[in-house]
């Protein structure tokens, strides 16, 4: 008496969703690869801070000139 045993159907979109969790949780490949990737990420944030400091020290030199220009102009020269 043999009976056939129907497996259940499996959801596709559960089953897309974890093998993407899979995928993530594996990260990049090798360790020289993430080792790679790790340095670019922080190369990236330093230049950000140093942008950012750029963009503040040119935005303070325009504000003093700004601010010079109106005390000469105050002055009557």
């Amino acid at each position: 008496m043999a009976t056939d045993v129907k497996e259940m159907g499996r959801n596709p979109k559960r089953v897309q969703r974890e093998v993407r969790k899979q995928i993530q949780s594996t990260g990049i490949g090798t360790k020289s690869q993430q080792a790679l990737k790790l340095q670019q990420e922080q190369l990236k944030t330093e230049r950000r801070i140093v942008s950012r400091e750029q963009r503040e020290a040119e935005k303070q030199r325009q504000f003093e000139l700004k601010q010079q220009k109106r005390k000469e102009k105050h002055r009557g020269r």
